[in-house]
C-alpha cells in the first residue's frame, strides 16, 4: 500500500519500550498498521518464554491491511515460540482505516502504531493513488492524510493511550495538520514526544515525531511537555501548545505578529501567471524565469514581449519568495532579488502554482529600488531571529536531506503575509542602500 514504511526493531526498544515497561500486564497492545510487527512482537523480548504465550494471546493483537506484511508478522510471532495456530488469531488481515475493529477483552487497549502517511493532494494528482480517495468520505471530509484518519478513528472509538509515529508536520505545518490538531488535541494530551531530525526510515525523507497520548477527561485548552529532538544529539525543549493558536507550536511567531502590526504595511501578492502574460502583448522584451522548468541544476529562462502597463508592473517589482531552504546556510528561505540570483526580470507560472518554487512578489503601493532593498533586508532579519528565537518551529518542515547543514524548512504564504504585516512603509525610507537589485 502506498504510504506505507514499516519500523527498524530498534525504534521501540529504544523510544517505546522504556515508556511501557512497566506495564505491560495492564492493556492489550494493539497495532492497526503492524506491518512486519516492528512495533509490539519485540515486547515479548521482556517476557519470559515460557509465558510467552500465554502473554501473546492475552495482551496483543495486531492488524494490516497487506497480506503478505501480515505472513511476515505471524513469521515473527513464530519465532518467538508463539504457536501458529494463535498467531493467526491474533494477527489478521484486515483494512482498518475503513473497517475498525471490536476490540473486546478484560484489558484497556493501548494502540502503538506507525500509519501510513499518504497526503490527500498526492492521492488526487496520481492514478495509481485515486482509490484511496474513498477513505476521506463522511466523517473523514476536511483530513488531509491517511495517518490523520487512523488517529481520528482511535478518538471515536474512545481509545485512552496511544502511541503514534507520525510526520513531524502534525505540529508544524499549517493548513495540512490544522483541522486535525484542532479536533484532536482537545481530546488527547501528549505525554511524551520525540522530534527525529534525523532519517530514520530508509524508504523515506519524511521527517517523523513519536508522540505519545493521553485521553483527556475534559477540553483540553493547553498542552505543555518536553520535548527530545534528536538529530546528531538530543537536546530538551519545552512546548506549550494552545488552543487560541491551533496548537501549533508557533506562539513567538505569533506573539510577534500581533504584538508588532504596522497598519502602514506593504501588502503583497504572488505570482505572475502564464496567463497574464498572454493577454498583455507589447513591444517590452522581458527576460522570465520559468518557475516549473528546473533542469541541470538551474531554473529555465524565456522571452516575452509585453504591454508598457505589465512591463512597469514586472520592474517595478524586482523580489521574490524563496519558500524552500536549500540545505545551506546561504540557501535559507526568505525574500531575494531576481536579477541577482536568475539573472531575469522576473518569475511566471504556468498552470496550477507550486509552492515550492520561486514565486514573484508584487508589492502595494509600488515601491523604489532603494526601498524594494531595504524591505528584503528587514524581512529577512526579522524572519531569521524568530526562526532563531524558535527554532523554526513556526514553519514547516521540508523533506530530510542527508546533505542539509539544518533541518530545510518551507515558509508558507501566509506567513510572508505575517512578517510583512510587521514593516512599516516609514521604515523602508530612512537609510536604504543604494546597492542595485
Amino acid at each position: 500500500m502506498l504510504g506505507m514504511h514499516f519500523t527498524p526493531v530498534e525504534v521501540f526498544h529504544r523510544y517505546i519500550m522504556p515508556q511501557i515497561r512497566d506495564h505491560l500486564n495492564d492493556y492489550l497492545w494493539v497495532d492497526m498498521f503492524c506491518g512486519e510487527g516492528n512495533l509490539i512482537l519485540p515486547m515479548l523480548d521482556y517476557i519470559d518464554r515460557d509465558r510467552r504465550g500465554e502473554f501473546f494471546r492475552d495482551h496483543i493483537m495486531c492488524f494490516d491491511i497487506d497480506e503478505s506484511a501480515v505472513e511476515r508478522s505471524i513469521e515473527n510471532a513464530m519465532k518467538y515460540g508463539i504457536p501458529q495456530e494463535m498467531a493467526r488469531r491474533n494477527i489478521r488481515t484486515r483494512d482498518t482505516l475503513m473497517d475498525y475493529p471490536v476490540l473486546s477483552g478484560r484489558y484497556p487497549v493501548f494502540h502503538i502504531t506507525n500509519p501510513p502517511y499518504l497526503y490527500l493532494g498526492y492521492i488526487r494528482k496520481r492514478k495509481d493513488a485515486r482509490r484511496h480517495q474513498e477513505y476521506f468520505e463522511g466523517q473523514n471530509d476536511g483530513y488531509q492524510d491517511l495517518y490523520q484518519i487512523a488517529m481520528m478513528n482511535d478518538l471515536r472509538h474512545g481509545i485512552g493511550n496511544m502511541i503514534y509515529i507520525i510526520p513531524s508536520n502534525f505540529f508544524f505545518s499549517d493548513a495540512g495538520t490544522r483541522k486535525i490538531r484542532e479536533d484532536f488535541l482537545k481530546i488527547y494530551r501528549i505525554g511524551s514526544c520525540y522530534i527525529f531530525e534525523r532519517r530514520i526510515f530508509p524508504s523515506t525523507g519524511t521527517n517523523v515525531m513519536i508522540l505519545s497520548f493521553q485521553r483527556s477527561q475534559s477540553p483540553v485548552e493547553s498542552i505543555e511537555f518536553d520535548a527530545i529532538r534528536i538529530n546528531k544529539h538530543e537536546e530538551k525543549k519545552r512546548y506549550v501548545l494552545r488552543s487560541e493558536n491551533n496548537f501549533k507550536p508557533d506562539n513567538e511567531y505569533q506573539d510577534y505578529i500581533r504584538a508588532h502590526f504596522r497598519p502602514d504595511h506593504p501588502v503583497v501578492k504572488f505570482y505572475l501567471t502564464y496567463d497574464e502574460i498572454g493577454k498583455n502583448p507589447g513591444n517590452n522584451r522581458v527576460v522570465l524565469v520559468n518557475s516549473k522548468e528546473y533542469r541541470h541544476g538551474e531554473y529555465e529562462r524565456e522571452t516575452f514581449s509585453v504591454n508598457d502597463d505589465l512591463y512597469a508592473r514586472i520592474k517595478s517589482n524586482p523580489l521574490y519568495v524563496r519558500t524552500v531552504d536549500k540545505g545551506t546556510r546561504e540557501g535559507r528561505s526568505g525574500i531575494y532579488s531576481i536579477i541577482r540570483d536568475f539573472g531575469a526580470d522576473g518569475i511566471f507560472v504556468k498552470g496550477p502554482t507550486y509552492r515550492t518554487s520561486p514565486i514573484q512578489i508584487f508589492i502595494d503601493p509600488p515601491l523604489s529600488a532603494n526601498e524594494a532593498l531595504k524591505l528584503m533586508e528587514i524581512f529577512n532579519r526579522t524572519l531569521n531571529d524568530l526562526r532563531e528565537r524558535s527554532d523554526s518551529d513556526f514553519m514547516t518542515t521540508y523533506k530530510y536531506s542527508d546533505s542539509a547543514a539544518y533541518v530545510r524548512k518551507y515558509l508558507g504564504l501566509k506567513q510572508v503575509r505575517g512578517i510583512m504585516s510587521t514593516i512599516s512603509l516609514e521604515d523602508l525610507k530612512d537609510g536604504a542602500s543604494s546597492t542595485d537589485l
